[in-house]
């Protein structure tokens, strides 16, 4: 390596390292309020204070890591523009590209690194700090609800709209239990508490409806309306607290993961449309229908439409979060060619202007 690109890379260097400490600082305030809302409410030890501030710490250098880049591109370029040694370096006959070369080449492979980064080692740290969250909040079992998720446990399968503090809104509980027509309640608010020390949970549901079908008589099919409810949801609380382990959002994924439920979404969706389909035509042969059996038929329509639009929406998100791991890797080589020319421009110090 030549002298003068040693010299330029080991003058980003020094920026680019008191820039990221600086900007993940900062970026790790807000994790720090809540660690010590956390060591007050939950009363953590201090191991278990230590493991969620580490994992927290590779989500913010996924952030830090290029804004540090930026500034230091910009700080010591314009450093070199402020002591003339761009003036300097021009009387040499050297140009302002190759000044940039050395910058440029070593954020490309700081790019590349960040993209092994966000895809390997960013999803497990995440899905780490998912679980020893899930782990210090398990007497709060509400929160293990993923909104506009279909969360199985056991034999059931539990939907719901939006979560507000404790309580869940547009729930829907489909308990299977080995039958042939999954039994559907739907309720318009309602909470989810453990209950018999934490081994059961117990949901309390509000304004709502149970729909069942009868397995030796599949015509028949019964509404029943409620202004409150209690089901009893036997041997769920451990499993609650454990499932964090097996189930990975988004952000817990690597790239090629997302694509992969991208594509049985895309399965799924398209056999959901089979089925609404066939049930739209049967309702739409059958004129001389009850009420009672339209609104089942309905129902069942309404329920097809909103299985599509929450896969349909898991598609979007998996789509953004592949696209926000590459952006945000190559943002590295972006900035440098952005943070270059505006440090070389500047006639004040480089600290001033990043």
């Amino acid at each position: 390596m030549k002298i003068l690109e040693r010299y330029i890379l080991s003058e980003n260097f020094k920026p680019f390292i008191v820039s990221l400490i600086v900007v993940t600082f900062v970026m790790l305030l807000d994790r720090i309020l809540d660690l010590m809302n956390l060591i007050i409410e939950k009363n953590l030890d201090f191991l278990t204070t230590t493991t969620i501030f580490g994992l927290s710490l590779p989500f913010m250098l996924a952030l830090t890591i290029p804004m540090a880049i930026l500034l230091a591109t910009i700080m010591s370029f314009g450093r070199l523009s402020v002591d003339n040694e761009l003036i300097a370096f021009k009387s040499c006959g050297i140009n302002i590209y190759t000044l940039m070369r050395p910058t440029v080449i070593a954020a490309f492979f700081l790019s590349l690194f960040m993209i092994y980064f966000n895809n390997t080692i960013l999803p497990e740290t995440n899905h780490q700090l998912k679980n020893k969250m899930i782990e210090v909040g398990y007497r709060r079992p509400v929160t293990a609800i993923k909104p506009r998720v279909f969360n199985s446990l056991e034999k059931y399968t539990i939907y719901a709209k939006q979560r507000v503090g404790e309580e869940l809104r547009g729930i829907m509980i489909y308990n299977h239990n080995g039958l042939k027509y999954p039994e559907t309640i739907t309720a318009k608010r309602g909470k989810i508490e453990l209950s018999n020390n934490g081994n059961s949970l117990m949901a309390t549901l509000y304004d709502g409806e149970m729909h069942t079908r009868d397995e030796q008589q599949p015509a028949k099919y019964q509404i029943r309306t409620f202004k409150k409810f209690v089901l009893n949801l036997p041997d769920l609380g451990y499993q609650l607290n454990q499932q964090g382990s097996s189930y990975r959002g988004d952000r817990e994924l690597s790239s090629a993961a997302m694509q992969e439920k991208i594509e049985q979404n895309r399965k799924e969706i398209a056999q959901i449309r089979q089925s609404l389909k066939e049930t739209e035509s049967k309702l739409a042969e059958n004129s001389q229908l009850s009420s009672r059996d339209v609104k089942k038929y309905k129902n069942s329509i309404r329920i097809k439409e909103d299985k599509i639009e929450a896969r349909k929406r898991d598609i979007r998100e998996y789509q953004v979060e592949i696209q926000k791991k590459y952006a945000i890797a190559f943002a590295c080589l972006v900035f440098v060619l952005i943070g270059a020319p505006v440090g070389m421009m500047t006639r004040t110090n480089g600290v001033g202007m990043a």
